[in-house]
């Protein structure tokens, strides 16, 4: 954004202050600077001056031969411009003097001597046309330096819009010139207003807001008997240097206003729009905008309309069939204010990002729009005083939003800054900024104004920002603070998930992902992975991401898919939300989950699920001091494998799982790998306590260690068999799985081991205990191999 200096001291003096400092003041407290431009000053020794006579060129077409009057003398000149005739006045530079940099010198032109030049706008910088000489209008001395009559002479600097998101006040020169005033420690000018209160016996206008959602005020006025078509010479110059270019006075005003208070309006011609109504359309259309597009209107994007008839995007651009013509002499004037998110999502669907779209979406202050009307009027009465109103100001004000007081004390600001801010400066900062500061006793209470109240100043904490960025964060000392520091306890939760992600990373080599909370449909469908009704997100960024997870293995599977091209076997892992319905408070029922995949195109897929088995038991024995019980279940989402699918159990409480993934999803993955995953709930998990771990002395005799091999069926787990050898004897110290076969018969082997505190032991003492082991075993269909 552009900003002219000479615009910005209509409103706080700056004489005698180098702007360039101030500028670069301006950069350290309130926004990046990001260029800075000296505005015609290459232009010395162009004046008023009057051609008194035109003569065609004898040796040209195209050029005549003047005599100008510049008030010193009268100079022979040579000059081609198409508008060029006896009488008119214009900007004259004479011999010796400079254009655009360039020295103006006596120059020969087609054989004969030119002594100076007449101008253009554009060669002297003030827009961009270049059809003709300009032609002064105004009556002014001959010989009047033009940049001494009107404002060439400017300082313009460049503002990152990056900077300015969160300032909505700034997006105009008046709140520029605020910061200005605070900056330098002058007053604020305020901003001229015309009273309309004695015409508000007239009629009002027919204004019907219908979507109250996003339309928070609109305010209106109708005026006519406008003779006057073009701007004031300054105002054109101040709206070229800021980036616009001039189109007729109606036109330009709005502009002007748009840019001096950041409130953008609009103007009705009157002849084709008396009455409006706001509102959105049941159905989609084409409407045609000022810059002559056909643009494709859907029912979400708020409109302005006149009996029915679309006239404009609400913030956005007004329509062709309303525009304001050469012949116009009445006008229905606009200033409103509209929801941020819907001119912004609207801007992006049309394609159409414009200078008023661009302040609506920085949510603007609604109190602005009878300011800009007033403004307005007073600006168009100097230009034309003949303008005539014709209706009361009509102001429908939808939505208020809630006023701001903070308050906070003299001890809170050294705390926050760590130095020592007077009350005297604390509270002249604060009411140049507009805050209405206050101190009672040792309190300071703040309003917040209107213009900040919007979406930047909520909380103490930004009271202390706008101390500081004026009182100069290069006026800080650099000193160490003191600060009463204490240690964060943590959670148990937190503490599971710490040692819980050690594990995986430092023991299992896994590596850790991060993901959001909601299904990815364009990737699930690639993996033939159901997306399961679930709690949807209103107003989703895109249709793919509406419906949130249930579980963390769609997730996981789908950064294996990823990421299999970079590694033959690899592990990812990661603990996250995922929502389980909602709770009867109609919250989501968020849970925390542990999800793991495994992939490898290396090893077998009985392997990969045993180390899977391996790795999910060893977070049980490590962070509770007893093991997992992994249950055969049947297989409850179509990525499931339907018979290599287990579920983990801790004191007869349901956690998890593990299994193969279904071939139809492995599939779309990799033909020739085994992908295996597994979830855990961790705050089910956090919630069961860990065992207190029990120290046994070993024995300083040898053990003896027993094998077995059994047949057993495929339907008898590892866990049932333990009945057994449960009590058989106290010298039974462990019994290890150390083998197993699946090929006729499936069959297993078990390492017992005996041992004893007093003596070495025989295997005679210990067949006995073996033979009631075996027994046991018989009873239960289990024979020895």
């Amino acid at each position: 954004m552009l900003i002219s200096m000479n615009w910005v001291n209509d409103f706080v003096d700056l004489s005698g202050l180098d702007l360039e400092k101030l500028i670069h003041q301006f950069t350290l407290s309130t926004a990046e600077v990001e260029d800075v431009y000296h505005m015609g000053g290459d232009i010395e020794n162009v004046v008023v001056a009057r051609i008194l006579s035109v003569e065609n060129h004898p040796d040209s077409k195209k050029l005549h031969l003047l005599k100008v009057d510049a008030g010193d003398k009268i100079y022979d000149c040579v000059c081609g411009a198409p508008n060029v005739r006896e009488g008119m006045t214009v900007a004259f530079a004479r011999e010796g003097g400079k254009v655009g940099g360039m020295a103006i010198t006596c120059a020969r032109i087609a054989g004969v001597e030119s002594h100076g030049m007449c101008c253009s706008e554009k060669e002297l910088g003030i827009s961009a046309d270049h059809s003709g000489l300009w032609e002064i209008t105004d009556d002014l001395p001959l010989g009047t330096p033009v940049t001494e009559a009107y404002a060439i002479r400017d300082v313009v600097f460049e503002v990152d819009n990056k900077s300015l998101t969160n300032r909505p006040d700034l997006w105009g020169h008046y709140g520029i010139a605020r910061e200005f005033a605070a900056l330098t420690g002058r007053a604020l000018k305020p901003v001229t207003r015309m009273d309309l209160t004695p015409y508000k016996d007239l009629a009002p206008i027919d204004i019907d807001v219908i979507d109250r959602e996003l339309c928070f005020r609109y305010t209106g006025l109708k005026v006519r008997n406008i003779t006057k078509k073009v701007s004031p010479v300054d105002m054109r110059i101040r709206l070229f240097y800021c980036g616009m270019r001039a189109i007729n006075l109606l036109a330009d005003l709005t502009n002007y206003l748009m840019l001096e208070l950041g409130q953008p309006m609009h103007a009705f011609d009157c002849a084709k729009v008396d009455s409006i109504q706001v509102k959105r359309f049941d159905k989609p259309f084409d409407f045609e905008t000022l810059d002559g597009v056909q643009r494709h209107v859907d029912e979400n994007t708020l409109m302005i309309c006149s009996k029915g008839e679309p006239v404009a995007i609400a913030g956005i651009m007004g329509g062709l069939s309303s525009e304001i013509e050469d012949d116009t002499d009445s006008l229905l004037l606009e200033s409103a204010n509209f929801d941020a998110v819907s001119v912004r999502k609207s801007s992006t669907r049309l394609g159409l990002r414009t200078d008023a779209s661009m302040r609506y979406e920085k949510t603007l202050d609604p109190e602005l729009t009878t300011t800009a009307i007033e403004h307005f009027m007073q600006l168009l009465t100097e230009i034309d005083p003949g303008v005539e109103i014709i209706s009361a100001m009509t102001d429908v004000y939808v939505r208020h939003y809630d006023k701001i007081d903070l308050s906070f004390d003299k001890k809170y600001v050294d705390r926050y800054t760590g130095i020592d801010i007077s009350n005297e400066q604390i509270l002249n900062t604060l009411n140049a900024l507009g805050f209405n500061a206050s101190l009672s006793g040792e309190t300071f209470t703040v309003h917040v104004p209107s213009w900040r109240a919007t979406k930047d100043v909520t909380i103490k904490a930004d009271i202390i920002e706008e101390i500081t960025r004026i009182y100069g964060y290069d006026n800080f000392k650099i000193t160490s603070t003191k600060s009463a520091l204490a240690p964060v306890l943590r959670t148990v939760n937190s503490n599971d998930d710490r040692f819980a992600k050690d594990l995986l990373v430092q023991r299992y080599g896994l590596h850790e992902v991060h993901s959001y909370i909601w299904c990815d449909a364009k990737k699930y469908k690639e993996l033939n992975i159901e997306i399961e009704d679930n709690v949807r997100v209103i107003n989703a960024m895109t249709p793919d991401h509406v419906v949130l997870r249930r579980s963390m293995v769609p997730t996981m599977i789908s950064y294996v898919n990823e990421n299999k091209s970079y590694a033959n076997e690899f592990g990812i892992f990661e603990i996250a939300r995922v929502v389980e319905g909602l709770r009867e408070d109609g919250l989501c029922n968020e849970r925390k989950h542990l999800g793991v995949a495994l992939y490898s195109r290396t090893r077998s897929e009985k392997d990969v699920y045993l180390g899977l088995r391996d790795l999910m038991a060893s977070i049980a024995t490590e962070l509770k001091h007893r093991p997992f019980e992994f249950r055969i279940a049947e297989a409850k989402h179509n990525w499931q494998h339907p018979r290599n699918t287990a579920e983990i159990w801790l004191d007869n409480v349901c956690l998890g799982f593990i299994t193969v993934i279904h071939p139809a999803v492995q599939s779309k993955i990799d033909k020739k790998a085994v992908v295996v995953a597994a979830e855990l709930d961790m705050d089910a998990f956090s919630a069961l306590p860990a065992s207190v771990i029990r120290y046994d002395e070993p024995s300083k005799f040898p053990g003896i260690d027993i094998d077995l091999s059994l047949v057993v069926s495929d339907t008898q787990t590892y866990s049932a068999l333990a009945a057994a050898w449960a009590d058989v004897t106290p010298l039974l110290k462990k019994v290890a799985l150390i083998d197993s076969y699946t090929g006729a018969v499936k069959s297993i082997t078990l390492r017992f081991t005996f041992s004893s505190m007093e003596k070495t032991l025989s295997k005679t003492e210990v067949q006995g205990w073996v033979d009631t082991i075996v027994e046991r075993l018989g009873a239960m269909g289990v024979t020895l191999r």
